[in-house]
């Protein structure tokens, strides 16, 4: 524009000659004129990974899980609310010093669910006039803010850790559609509470953690009512990890225990603690692909020496495991419920034909006995 003659030539060049494709120099004025808000983003490496703003570490390990606030039930409010501790809560740990990012990243809100997460029919909407039509900013988004608190591993006073000072939490509540804090966090377990500013205010959430360091983050949830519920998940707190992976041709598409290039597949380890009894796990293999192209899929559980093992062609001859959850299944999803002994484990997903590619969730719950 204009603006370029009323600087020096020399600087001019030397401005125009840092910018990189897709960016541009505006005028003080015009950029104030035309924005009021800036969002400054992350920055992704070719792994696909964060970088920290603040550091330039690299938050190579993440976790994530959904969660909503329903009226009566789990939309407690912020803290200046009596209801406050009946807000979803999550716990997050970190097994070692982290740079640590929590971001809560809210839907837009366009329709209301029960408990159970169903969407409630628009009848209903309309009784509670909210509109599906109305803009984003300000309308469809709550309020919302997010508080950490640290906690030992053992059992706890909920109202008392609750209204002691949390060790991170956002300054206020706000109508955006994304709050998160960035902190260093020592090893340990915290608990981790989104809310929104009003009490009954209802909504769906994201909620991701970003760390330097290895971290699994769970959802605390109440004892299921239904009987059949309690005997395929049983009551008490889980610890979950999500692991992402693949089957490539040639690569570790091995195929089932049947084919000799088994040992191939993907290899997760699991490390099962120390304690005064066997643990309870619950291991679920997702497949990521529609219904009508579901490949036949199933997992082993093997038994290893230790965290370091490494599978290679002759592992499998004489290794029997300890948990299968076969035959393979034409399903979106697998699981098996089991019980554990303290040692070292591996976790191996396939197809049940070699050479047949796909990418895979594997989520591993395991119960904490506090």
């Amino acid at each position: 524009g204009q603006g370029w003659s009323q600087i020096n030539p020399a600087v001019a060049s030397e401005l125009l000659s840092q910018i990189q494709e897709g960016e541009f120099w505006v005028d003080e004025e015009e950029f104030f004129r035309e924005f009021d808000e800036i969002t400054m983003g992350f920055p992704v490496n070719e792994e696909g990974q964060l970088q920290s703003l603040y550091t330039q570490k690299v938050l190579c390990h993440s976790q994530n899980l959904f969660g909503s606030w329903v009226r009566g039930q789990s939309a407690g409010g912020c803290r200046n609310n009596s209801s406050f501790p009946t807000n979803p809560k999550f716990w997050l740990r970190v097994c070692e010093k982290s740079e640590v990012c929590i971001a809560l990243l809210q839907k837009q809100h366009k329709y209301t669910a029960d408990w159970a997460g169903r969407i409630q029919n628009l009848t209903h909407l309309a009784e509670d006039n909210l509109s599906l039509t109305e803009g984003t900013q300000g309308k469809n988004y709550q309020a919302v803010g997010l508080h950490v608190w640290k906690v030992e591993k053992k059992r706890f006073n909920l109202p008392k850790t609750l209204s002691a000072p949390p060790v991170v939490g956002t300054i206020c509540h706000s109508y955006d559609r994304e709050v998160h804090i960035c902190c260093d966090l020592s090893p340990g377990f915290y608990l981790v509470v989104p809310s929104t500013f009003l009490k009954d205010a209802v909504g769906n959430f994201l909620l991701r953690v970003f760390s330097t360091g290895r971290i699994s983050l769970s959802e605390l949830k109440p004892p299921p009512t239904d009987a059949a519920h309690c005997e395929e998940f049983p009551a008490g707190e889980w610890e979950t990890v999500q692991l992402h992976g693949c089957w490539k041709n040639g690569q570790s598409a091995g195929g089932s225990r049947n084919f000799p290039s088994f040992h191939i597949n993907p290899c997760f380890p699991l490390s099962i603690p120390a304690g005064p009894g066997k643990s309870s796990v619950k291991v679920t293999l997702r497949q990521h692909c529609q219904d009508s192209k579901c490949r036949p899929i199933g997992f082993h559980i093997f038994q290893v020496p230790n965290s370091s093992w490494k599978p290679h062609t002759s592992s499998f001859l004489h290794l029997e495991p300890v948990v299968s959850c076969v035959p393979h299944c034409y399903s979106q999803e697998v699981s098996q419920l089991c019980q554990l002994s303290a040692g070292s484990y591996v976790v191996i997903p396939s197809t049940y034909l070699p050479n047949t590619e796909g990418n895979f969730t594997v989520v591993i719950a395991t119960k904490i006995d506090r």
